[in-house]
């Protein structure tokens, strides 16, 4: 059993070092728009939304790898400035809460944030209004080990494994969390019809230190990305979306690109069916399907692997759920895309 949490243990030192950390990201990117960037906090098509994602990745019977989200954010004020209307500029403000865990439970994480941004109108010009947001946030996260899930040498008690014992690795009991800063910015033209946005951020931009051990030269990388999401109106029953993502962290490099077509069902145009497919690069072909109904959007991918993972002996299936609320007396604009 030693040698089994020693393995465990030199997989984990691994994943810390600045070339492999990496943060948990999700194939319905377009879902979890407070991971993305928090110039998005606020930018939806109601008053406020929360927003619960759940994935779970490469799925054995160990399970390895599980993330979830909660999130929620909403406008706080209109704000009114010299010769600007007070419904054409605003604050907004965001909060979320993720939990990560590896190797059925033994390597657990937790992360919260807090975003503030504010949305500025540009100008209005031919039926488009352009508007720009920035957004910031902070960070605290920590990674540690469940002892209860992990047995040692010394915990041997002649007739098992007695888990009151001593572990005798102390070290590992000095894990600390980390503070970290983020900040995004937004781009957004509107109509009647269609609706573009573009945005960079970065994550962790001071590097904190993230390590199982004592070490000061271990640290989180920054997580830089670029994102754009398009939507466009065809007629009175189709609305075509289309979004990617690029995301950088250390020497790991990732893009996802893909689209599709949201259905609106019956006259009323409350319940819209949702269906598209998206590429992650040298990782996975990944068809999603969703529903929405007047607040609610649901949304269920699954992740068809496309790496050298295809060659092991179990199947590396990984699925994603996702639950959109939005709170508003009548909501505004198309909704078929996560994204708002």
């Amino acid at each position: 059993m030693k040698r089994y949490f020693t393995i465990i243990l030199v997989f984990l030192l691994v994943r810390s070092l600045p070339v492999h950390a990496q943060d948990p990201s999700f194939s319905q990117f377009f879902s979890s728009p407070l991971n993305v960037n928090p110039g998005l906090t606020g930018i939806i098509n109601a008053d406020w939304r929360a927003i619960s994602n759940l994935r779970n990745q490469w799925i054995t019977p160990a399970s390895p790898y599980m993330t979830g989200t909660i999130s929620f954010d909403t406008r706080l004020t209109r704000d009114a400035i010299a010769n600007v209307s007070a419904a054409d500029n605003y604050f907004s403000i965001g909060t979320m809460l993720m939990y990560d865990r590896a190797m059925a439970g033994v390597v657990k994480g937790t992360y919260a944030s807090l975003n503030l941004a504010y949305s500025l109108k540009v100008l209005e010009n031919d039926g488009y209004t352009h508007r720009f947001s920035l957004g910031f946030g902070g960070i605290y996260g920590r990674r540690y080990i469940d002892y209860s899930r992990v047995d040692f040498e010394e915990q041997f008690a002649g007739y098992g494994f007695n888990t009151n014992l001593p572990t005798g690795e102390s070290s590992l009991s000095n894990m600390k969390g980390y503070f970290s800063m983020s900040a995004g910015a937004v781009y957004s033209i509107k109509s009647n019809h269609s609706n573009f946005d573009f945005g960079i951020s970065s994550f962790h931009i001071n590097t904190p230190n993230q390590t199982f051990l004592q070490d000061e030269n271990q640290e989180l990388a920054a997580r830089k990305v670029i994102h754009s999401n398009f939507e466009y109106k065809i007629n009175e029953g189709y609305v075509l979306n289309a979004n990617g993502i690029f995301q950088r962290q250390a020497e790991a490099s990732y893009f996802s690109v893909g689209g599709g077509i949201g259905h609106f069902l019956g006259d009323a145009q409350n319940t819209i069916l949702n269906a598209g497919v998206w590429y992650w690069s040298d990782n996975a072909i990944i068809p999603y399907v969703g529903l929405a109904y007047n607040n609610w959007q649901f949304g269920l991918s699954y992740d068809v692997t496309t790496s050298k993972l295809t060659q092991a002996s179990f199947n590396p299936g990984t699925w994603e759920l996702s639950i959109i609320i939005r709170g508003k007396r009548s909501l505004t604009g198309m909704i078929p895309c996560p994204w708002k």
